[in-house]
């Protein structure tokens, strides 16, 4: 799918408000059809796989989701699939081909333990849902979180590799979500003018930069390892997935662009990556701005401008 740039500069200058409230309705729509399949496949699993790559917007529509199938009657619990990293030895974890710790591979986690909650929330036994903690780079049992499934509730384990045939193999009736920004934006002659992936990577440097305290440069580093990731560990497995639904907005690089342009404006000129940023940064100047302020409560692009 593709969006026409003539088409969202119009649609902004016209109305931006109903035209957001327009598109992020029909992310609600493809959230709302997810959860009807859900609910038609809870008699086989309570268990739902929710994957999708970098900057997707899987933690929200995990929540979203959720807030669905509470309104269906059926009770949620999300489940982070960050938890199930494992303690970290560096002697024994994953490298990538320069050396690096491969903090992509599904071999940061815990899969065993992963298929056996699985098991045991299938046959309604109690887990204990683990804590990793990032800043000490270990699992914490003791924070640990108890979980039982009973009538009519689900467990969404929301993460990377969730949908990773390790996994789902073993579990063939759990549903499988995968969902990702798939839409190019294309001008009159059907030239793309803003790429798919720069929509995820302008996603990621602005959530990395709100929240986790990296700039762009830092964005940029992992980036390379973070596409790798993608073609080796992700996308091999989202046809294996019963629902998938693209998560770009039309009117997002409107938004984004006051967040984005003075970040990747700034990245040091010896930056590998800099020419491509003010490539990018040139494409956010076509599209008409949109205040952020204007931006409504519920829409998905708050998962990464806060």
């Amino acid at each position: 799918m593709a969006y026409r740039l003539t088409e969202i500069n119009a649609a902004v200058r016209r109305d931006p408000v109903g035209f957001m409230e327009a598109c992020d309705q029909g992310y609600q729509d493809k959230i709302a059809r997810a959860a009807e399949q859900i609910c038609a496949n809870l008699k086989k699993s309570p268990v739902v796989l929710l994957s999708g790559p970098s900057g997707s917007g899987k933690t929200t529509t995990a929540e979203k989701l959720s807030r669905e199938l509470e309104r269906r009657g059926v009770r949620t619990h999300p489940v982070s699939m960050d938890d199930y990293f494992v303690t970290q030895d560096p002697a024994v974890l994953p490298r990538t081909p320069d050396g690096a710790i491969d903090y992509e591979s599904p071999e940061m986690m815990d899969l065993k333990l992963l298929d056996q909650h699985f098991e045991k929330l299938t046959r309604g036994e109690w887990i204990l849902v683990p804590r990793f903690e990032f800043a000490r780079q270990m699992r914490n049992d003791s924070r640990g979180t108890p979980l039982k499934l009973g009538r009519d509730e689900v467990a969404i384990f929301e993460g990377i590799h969730a949908l990773n045939t390790q996994l789902t193999s073993r579990h063939p009736d759990a549903t499988r979500l995968y969902i990702s920004a798939r839409s190019d934006v294309v001008d009159e002659q059907d030239h793309v003018v803003f790429k798919r992936t720069w929509l995820r990577l302008t996603r990621r440097a602005v959530r990395d930069y709100n929240f986790r305290g990296t700039d762009v440069s830092g964005t940029l580093d992992m980036w390379t390892n973070v596409r790798r990731g993608e073609k080796l560990y992700i996308s091999p497995y989202r046809d294996t997935a019963h629902i998938k639904f693209d998560t770009a907005l039309a009117y997002e690089a409107s938004v984004m662009a006051s967040y984005a342009k003075p970040l990747m404006a700034a990245v040091p000129r010896e930056n590998q990556r800099r020419g491509e940023l003010l490539e990018l940064v040139r494409a956010l100047d076509r599209f008409q701005p949109i205040d952020p302020a204007l931006v409504p409560p519920d829409s998905l692009l708050h998962e990464f401008i806060g």
